[in-house]
């Protein structure tokens, strides 16, 4: 297998070099995190699941015009995505209460709010990602009014979209993260939505039990975590070709193994 530099090492994902100029292989782990890594486990097959519910998500948005950075996944665990220049924000968009918006403002959890919130979060985990507004984003230069704008109309776009998806097949859309990059072909620059969307970074609860089917089974120690994300990739209709990471219709156990790197990055 041929090796490849390793350039980032975030807490679900690496991303490694791609094959061509303005590519990233982006490889999904089986890590769980919460609480800014205060928490940490690993959940078997998680990586596996999230990059195939990954890819079909940014698959449907492509098809109603939203700029993504993939381009195919690769293999169970791997993405080509195209390489983004990271915008240091987290887009939340929220349609019912929970999490730390119940905290901040004494919210009833699970209370459908008057309509959807978008809110703005500086990615800064020693900081503990704080909640920003638009002037602080502006003021200090991590994007400009109109890139803004653009966050902002993509972010409710994605979300009118994913609540009907997420509607037809029995589940809620409780609020869920974005991030976007800045992506340049020659001398223009376009925003792409990139990073994943995945149980790990939405909120998703049975339409009509109010079961909950994502990584808050990890946060509040539910247990049933592959389960919940099996259920999930199983009503969008991708679990027939993956059960709990394990390979099935051809997928080769070579396709499963962490890339190789170089051992030293060069000083």
């Amino acid at each position: 297998m041929s090796r490849r530099r390793r350039i980032y090492e975030g807490k679900a994902k690496i991303l490694f070099e791609g094959p061509e100029p303005g590519t990233v292989v982006q490889y999904f782990k089986d890590d769980a995190t919460a609480f800014n890594n205060q928490k940490h486990d690993v959940i078997t097959g998680k990586g596996v699941l999230n990059n195939r519910i990954s890819e079909y998500l940014m698959l449907k948005l492509a098809e109603i015009g939203i700029p993504t950075h993939f381009m195919k996944r690769l293999n169970m665990r791997e993405q080509l995505v195209r390489e983004v220049d990271i915008i240091p924000l987290e887009v939340v968009v929220r349609n019912v209460a929970a999490g730390s918006l119940v905290k901040r403002l004494g919210l009833e959890h699970g209370q459908a709010l008057p309509r959807s919130i978008v809110e703005f979060y500086y990615k800064k985990d020693e900081l503990g990602d704080p909640l920003v507004s638009e002037d602080h984003i502006t003021a200090l230069g991590w994007a400009t009014a109109q890139e803004l704008d653009e966050l902002i109309t993509y972010a409710v776009r994605v979300n009118d979209f994913l609540t009907g998806l997420f509607m037809g097949v029995g589940l809620k859309l409780i609020d869920f993260k974005l991030e976007f990059g800045r992506f340049w072909e020659e001398e223009d620059m376009r925003i792409l939505l990139a990073d994943e969307i995945s149980p790990d970074n939405c909120r998703l609860w049975d339409l009509k039990t109010n079961e909950i089917l994502d990584k808050d089974r990890f946060r509040q120690d539910m247990g049933g975590v592959a389960e919940a994300y099996q259920e999930v990739a199983q009503r969008l209709g991708i679990l027939p070709e993956i059960s709990n990471g394990q390979m099935t219709e051809g997928e080769s156990a070579e396709e499963d193994k962490t890339p190789t790197e170089e051992t030293q990055d060069k000083a």
